[in-house]
Formats: C-alpha cells, sequence, structure tokens
C-alpha cells in the first residue's frame, strides 16, 4: 500500500489555474497534490548574444523554491547564490521546454520561464516542466493574437512526471515520502509519446531491463493523463 492510499499507476490529483497573474504574458499555477508551482512565461524581444542574427528563437527557464516551500525554511538563494540542485533543474526545464519549439517559427526572439515553488511534496521539476510548458504556450498565443507570430511554433505538448520503485513495486508519480525512501527514483520528460529525457538513479537497490520498461510505461500512462489537463488548460 502507498502511504497517500493511491494505486501504483495512478497519479496525484492535478490542477492548472491559468492567469494567475497579472502581468506576464503567459502564468499558471499548477497544482500536483500538495506540490505547487507558480509559471510564468516572459517574451523578451531580445536573444542570447550567441542567436544574434540568427533568425532563431531561445527558450530558457529560472526555478526556485520560496523558503517555507519545504518542512523546515530553506535561506534564500537570492542571498547565498543558487545551489547546484538548482541550476540543473533549471537547465533541465530550458531544455526540456525548447525540444517541443520550432525555434525558426518563434523568430528572433527569447521566452523566459519563471518556476517558483510555493510549496513543495516531491515531483517539483516535473511540475515545473509541466506547468512551464502551459505559461509558455499562453505566451505564444499572446504573439500570435499580435501577429508577431505567424504560425505556432509548439510543436507538442511537452510534460513530465516521476516514476520508482517503492517498498518493490513500480509506482507512478512519486510525492515527497515515496521519494525519500524510493530504491529506484526517475523522471521521464516527454512529447507525444517521445521521449525527451530521462533521469534514472537507483538510490539503495538495483533494477532489471524488465522494471524499467515497466516504469517507462507508467511514464507513458502518466504523460499522457497530463498532457491532456493542458490542452484543456490552453484551450
Amino acid at each position: 500500500m502507498r502511504p497517500s492510499g493511491r494505486q501504483t499507476n495512478e497519479m496525484r490529483s492535478v490542477s492548472i489555474e491559468t492567469g494567475a497573474t497579472m502581468h506576464a504574458e503567459g502564468s499558471c499555477l499548477i497544482k500536483c497534490g500538495n506540490t505547487h508551482v507558480l509559471c510564468t512565461a516572459t517574451v523578451d524581444e531580445r536573444v542570447p548574444p550567441f542567436l544574434k542574427n540568427s533568425g532563431l528563437g531561445w527558450v530558457t527557464a529560472e526555478y526556485g523554491m520560496l523558503p517555507r516551500a519545504t518542512n523546515t525554511r530553506m535561506r534564500r538563494e537570492a542571498k547565498n547564490g543558487q545551489s547546484g540542485r538548482t541550476q540543473e533543474i533549471q537547465r533541465l526545464i530550458g531544455r526540456s521546454l525548447r525540444a517541443g519549439v520550432d525555434r525558426v517559427a518563434l523568430g528572433e526572439r527569447q521566452i523566459v520561464v519563471d518556476c517558483d515553488v510555493i510549496q513543495a511534496d516531491g515531483g517539483t521539476r516535473c511540475a515545473s516542466i509541466t506547468g512551464g510548458w502551459v505559461a509558455l504556450k499562453l505566451a505564444v498565443q499572446q504573439l500570435m493574437k499580435a501577429g508577431d507570430v505567424i504560425s505556432d511554433p509548439l510543436i507538442d505538448p511537452v510534460a513530465a512526471i516521476s516514476c520508482g520503485i517503492y517498498a518493490g513495486q513500480e509506482v507512478l508519480d512519486l510525492d515527497y515520502p515515496e521519494d525519500s525512501e524510493a530504491g529506484v527514483d526517475g523522471n521521464f520528460v516527454m512529447t507525444s509519446g517521445k521521449l525527451i529525457e530521462v533521469q534514472m538513479s537507483a538510490e539503495g537497490s538495483t533494477f532489471s531491463r524488465a522494471q524499467m520498461d515497466n516504469l517507462l510505461g507508467l511514464a507513458d500512462k502518466g504523460v499522457s493523463e497530463l498532457t491532456a489537463i493542458q490542452l484543456q488548460a490552453v484551450a
């Protein structure tokens, strides 16, 4: 039995509230169980110097956690500099979102996706990617409405889900009690049934090829459900 009482292939409840802030070109508040992340997308008509005069657009991301997003207070990273974990996660978010973007269609502009964790209960990077795509889509819709972008540069929705082996069972969408005790922990980033990135590691036990295939099947199911929620949110 999972601590939450969920079935092994059952995700936490997911909701996405769009228009979560009034200033950003795209924004949403995604809730995956008790993990809540505010995602905003900002359009910048400039690109990084290495892309100047290339005709290519760029999507990048920043990630952070509020001091009391966890059960004990963390010091603000603005005071101490970003941790290696934060840098790794925001790079993951950026390259995951770029995998679903036609950068020629986007034009020579940059969209910055900010993911701020309000409350953490496992799976914050996955929630950030899933909500980040929604914020990005809303920002692109604004560009298309204004006529600044002719064709939709977002090829497919991008979403992410965690899977792992907890108490000897393959399970979908780990919350913190499971994540902290899982023998195997993985994050799957996908689009339209295709993999973008897999982060997988054994933490106290090894796993077989068959178990890996089972986890991939669970991830495929979870991402399909998340994609449906994403598309409903931006419709």
